[in-house]
């Protein structure tokens, strides 16, 4: 039988995603990109912000109509919106068959056999498990990098933030498991391993008693095969020395780092829950450039939360240009039911919220423009991702890139190359590299 599997939201998500398609190529089930080839459709959804909710309900519902034009025998729903709606989509969506919670989806297998067998299912374990499942996984993202999730769900409670009730309190993956897969995935013929979690800079607390991300980092670097390892979703507060000269010493970690800070003003971080202050985010943020002069500093923000006022925008604007970070990204302020942050007072206006994003990116564009500026000339490594179709040209990524999230460069040359090649190229524009040697 064929089932066709979309999977939304993060890289977390996809994880989980990846993880349950390897347990339904176990049983010989075909994997089908066309909607109306598809006998079992499995939908992967996300409802951490409003637009988030929205596309996973328009998806099901599409999904939905190939039960009445289509082939579809079974339209199952897992993940996040699946934990948070699982009564409502139950109800207003008849078509749909099975529902598994976030802590549920090694439970796919079955419920693909009950919904074939045209029974309803639904399964939602306690946020509190932690699904561990031996079958192979199969990676969707090219085959030349892979997400590692080290952790599941998240203690900080964030006012603004839904996920610890979808996704349960922060629990670490045991370190053995990951090895494990990570080896797995290197044979496979993985070369980058992108960690992520919640939050990944507190991995291990909850297990063993003291975070154990620099262990873990260690022991991933010894694998064969693997040349890259990045960092994302690294909170800021729990980053510490140790940490900062794994980063330093270990020659496949790249000098990349996920740093969500979400806001500058003292006011608005203490309304968010956060847990560091300005002066803070500045002793760390300077204390990694000394220490990696090279390190890329990613971050995202939120504008528009309740009560921000426009002295506060400014004041967040400033700390942006005085930062200049290498890569940045803004969301407009979603107010998400059964959060404290949905009912704060001084909501404010989507039009404002959109006037305050569209001023921080045309900021960070100029700072942006002006560090391609500044590499004009030098060397690099470069990831190959794949060739620009009729141009002696390919599209990479740098260390400073991770996938999805930031930008693709592009490398001129007469050599051919293939997807996942590590090219050496030097910088002749602001997003244009010559290539002058290959390693393989």
């Amino acid at each position: 039988m064929n089932i066709l599997f979309v999977s939304l939201g993060c890289d977390k998500n996809l994880a989980d995603s990846e993880v349950m398609i390897g347990m339904l190529a176990s049983r010989g089930y075909q994997m089908v990109e066309e909607e109306d080839k598809a006998d079992i459709i499995i939908v992967n959804t996300c409802c951490f912000i409003h637009d988030a909710k929205e596309e996973s309900v328009e998806t099901i519902l599409q999904m939905a109509e190939y039960k009445h034009s289509g082939t579809l025998k079974a339209l199952i729903v897992t993940g996040c919106m699946a934990e948070r709606y699982k009564e409502e989509i139950i109800t207003e969506i008849p078509e749909v068959d099975a529902v598994l919670g976030t802590a549920s989806y090694d439970h796919i297998l079955d419920a693909v056999d009950e919904a074939l067998k045209g029974h309803s299912y639904l399964k939602m374990e306690p946020l509190d498990a932690l699904p561990e499942v031996d079958t192979h996984r199969l990676v969707t993202t090219g085959g030349h990098y892979a997400y590692l999730k080290i952790a599941e769900g998240c203690d900080k409670h964030c006012t603004y933030c839904i996920i610890p009730k979808i996704r349960g309190n922060f629990r670490s993956v045991p370190m053995e498991r990951l090895l494990k897969e990570a080896q797995q995935l290197a044979e496979d013929g993985v070369k980058e391993l992108i960690l992520v979690a919640q939050e990944t800079t507190l991995y291990g607390k909850d297990i063993y008693g003291e975070k154990r991300l620099p262990e873990l980092l260690r022991n991933l670097c010894k694998i064969s095969g693997i040349r890259w390892i990045r960092i994302l979703y690294c909170y800021p507060e729990e980053i510490t020395e140790e940490l900062i000269q794994v980063i330093k010493e270990e020659p496949k970690i790249c000098h990349y780092l996920d740093l969500p800070i979400q806001h500058a003003s003292d006011g608005i971080l203490k309304r968010m829950g956060r847990r560091t202050s300005k002066e803070e985010l500045i002793q760390i943020i300077e204390r990694l450039r000394k220490e990696i002069p090279d390190i890329a500093i990613r971050t995202t923000l939120i504008t528009g939360f309740p009560g921000e006022t426009q002295d506060q925008h400014e004041e967040l604007m400033d700390f942006v240009d005085e930062m200049e970070f290498d890569r940045l990204g803004v969301f407009t302020y979603s107010p998400e039911e059964d959060t404290p942050a949905a009912v704060m007072p001084d909501q404010i206006e989507e039009s404002v919220k959109e006037d305050r994003q569209a001023e921080l990116m045309e900021l960070q564009q100029e700072i942006a423009f002006e560090q391609a500026e500044s590499m004009i000339g030098k060397e690099m490594l470069v990831m190959i991702e794949g060739k620009v179709a009729d141009e002696n040209a390919y599209v990479g990524r740098t260390y400073k890139d991770a996938p999805n999230v930031d930008g693709l460069i592009f490398v001129n040359t007469d050599e051919e190359l293939m997807s996942g090649d590590f090219a050496k190229v030097k910088v002749t524009g602001a997003c244009e590299y010559d290539l002058i040697g290959e390693l393989m």
